[in-house]
């Protein structure tokens, strides 16, 4: 028998519904991040969240499942579209370095606004083990968007200021330049000892792009 699977976004749930899979969501997002993988189980969602054990697997089926629903709600939280969908009049302007910005500021808000560093530890702590923690991690979230900042790249490629044989290598390399003094030292818990401040971290990031990728126009 086929297990039954979270509720999509094209299924009408009522608002009761919605709560409860919310407050599941919430209860395993913490659950995990506090005990790992293996040390959550469905009783403990459920007794946090609020509901009963078999509404958990109503919903969900099995804690593998809640756990890829809840990564894929974590992601969401980066609202890719409301982020990367609003550089489209920076796009169709051929302002590569506003739209760099503001690509830049998205990760920023997302990173303080979420649970990305303790995210981040628990996939390097389950993923030797249990490969498809990073599968899922990187599916649901990274190479989304990658691909989306990559189109918007190939947008600006077709407005004449970027010049970019792969769009994803130099989209990844761009995000790359900023989590390398933002997210890893946090991580790694190494703090931020003599580390560049964040405003100057973009500047210098969106400099070396436009030196790297930049057209005479972008210049």
């Amino acid at each position: 028998m086929a297990r039954p699977s979270p509720m999509s976004k094209t299924t009408r749930a009522s608002p009761a519904a919605e709560r409860s899979e919310a407050a599941i969501l919430a209860a395993a997002r913490a659950l995990f991040l506090e005990a790992g993988y293996d040390g959550a189980n469905l009783d403990q969602v459920a007794q946090r969240a609020g509901v009963a054990r078999q509404t958990v697997y109503n919903r969900f089926g099995g804690k593998e499942a809640m756990f890829r629903a809840m990564v894929e709600d974590h992601w969401r939280r980066f609202g890719r579209a409301e982020a990367l969908g609003e550089l489209r009049g920076d796009v169709l302007a051929g302002d590569l370095r506003a739209a760099l910005r503001r690509i830049a500021q998205a990760l920023l808000a997302f990173l303080d606004g979420s649970d990305q560093i303790a995210f981040t530890r628990l996939v390097i702590a389950e993923s030797r083990r249990l490969p498809w923690v990073a599968e899922t991690f990187y599916r649901l979230g990274k190479d989304p968007a990658v691909g989306s900042f990559a189109h918007k790249l190939e947008m600006l490629q077709a407005a004449g200021v970027v010049a970019c044989p792969d769009t994803r290598l130099a989209a990844r390399q761009f995000l790359g330049l900023i989590q390398e003094f933002v997210l890893w030292p946090q991580v790694m818990a190494t703090g931020e000892r003599e580390a560049p401040d964040r405003e100057r971290v973009v500047a210098e990031a969106i400099e070396m792009f436009v030196a790297r990728y930049g057209t005479d126009a972008a210049r």
